[in-house]
């Protein structure tokens, strides 16, 4: 199911549940202001080449706009949208005073060298400096974007509108990043995921993992759960799968997809075919890359009777009829991925009253 189609409805339902007048949830399923700009940069090689760059502000009632920026090639409208939908739940339920936002660029990341991506990330600021701010809309890291993402934006709104550290969350530590930023969304999904557990009488120690996706976000969930003594018997990423019934050792994998840049030819585990693994059998499965990832064609192999949502709406609505009838706990993305957003408004709030201006 499209995104947007799969937030929007659950937002539908919600409402009913909650018999929410149909004007608030007409007001709610409508974004605030979407942005579409053409970003075209010279490459290395001196030929020009044009990607395409999206904002969309969901909803600032509760303050400021909030959500990250990603480079990734699935990047869409509806896409965005769904996502910008999402950090406003996502927000609301954390308690943060902020909106919902997301952006992106329709790009392969690793296809562009670092010049090339500080051109594009500088260029796609240069359209939507006037529609960001300290109390406007504050961009963060995602998926294909990073601390150094943030520092160019940083530093290309500056020449706009004078230094703003608060501009942008997930900064280096030296432009007025936090301590632990890096790992807060991972450690965060751990967090909740023992919460969960405990309702139910469990522990990590005691249970086996699956995580799909070993990027930021699910490298943290993996080192995380490994630490606590929670066995992780399969992991996937873009490059491929690896299973080991008796556990992964997770900084050993980490070591090996930090000289080869691949999980694939892992000692330490066997090859997995990737569209295997979410229904893998495992105690917790924990989804850390794209959206939709759990649909009406594989919820009914999924073997895990706990399922974590790090990433953002990896599970459709029809997927959770059928987990919901097959006894599946689901523990949904807007609360098992808030770690990030908690301590982005930590960051952001130091500088944002450093500038005078009362915020919370």
């Amino acid at each position: 199911m499209n995104a947007l189609a799969s937030t929007s409805r659950n937002l539908r339902h919600a409402a009913r549940i909650l018999g929410l007048d149909s004007k608030i949830e007409k007001s709610l399923l409508i974004p605030f202001r979407e942005i579409k700009v053409e970003c075209t940069i010279p490459k290395d090689d001196g030929s020009l080449v044009s990607y395409v760059g999206f904002r969309v502000q969901h909803d600032n009632a509760r303050g400021p706009m909030k959500g990250g920026i990603r480079f990734h090639p699935e990047v869409n409208p509806d896409e965005v949208n769904a996502l910008a939908q999402l950090m406003t739940w996502k927000t609301a339920v954390a308690d943060i005073p902020y909106g919902g936002a997301k952006g992106g660029i329709g790009c392969t990341p690793r296809e562009l060298s670092m010049s090339e991506l500080e051109r594009l990330t500088r260029v796609f600021t240069q359209k939507i400096h006037d529609l960001i701010g300290i109390h406007t809309d504050i961009p963060a890291p995602d998926m294909g974007t990073n601390a150094q993402t943030m520092a160019w934006i940083l530093d290309e709104y500056s020449k706009f509108h004078g230094h703003s550290p608060a501009v942008v969350t997930g900064k280096p530590l030296d432009l007025g990043g936090s301590l632990g930023r890096e790992a807060a969304t991972g450690r965060g999904v751990v967090f909740a995921t023992e919460a969960l557990l405990a309702e139910h009488g469990k522990k990590i120690k005691d249970l086996t993992f699956v995580i799909q996706g070993f990027g930021n976000v699910g490298s943290w969930v993996a080192r995380l759960i490994h630490e606590k003594g929670g066995k992780v018997v399969a992991v996937s990423d873009i490059t491929g799968a690896v299973k080991n019934p008796n556990g992964i050792n997770v900084f050993d994998l980490l070591e090996h997809r930090e000289k080869t840049n691949s999980l694939v030819n892992f000692q330490g585990a066997d090859g997995l075919d990737p569209n295997e693994l979410l229904v893998h059998e495992c105690d917790v499965l924990i989804p850390c890359a794209l959206g939709g990832v759990l649909n009406r064609e594989n919820a009914g192999g999924v073997r895990a009777k706990f399922i974590v949502e790090a990433a953002n709406h990896p599970t459709d609505p029809e997927a959770d009829e059928i987990l919901s009838k097959k006894g599946v706990i689901i523990l949904p993305d807007i609360c098992a991925n808030a770690g990030g957003v908690t301590v982005s408004y930590f960051e952001w709030v130091q500088f944002a009253e450093y500038s005078g201006v009362h915020v919370g």
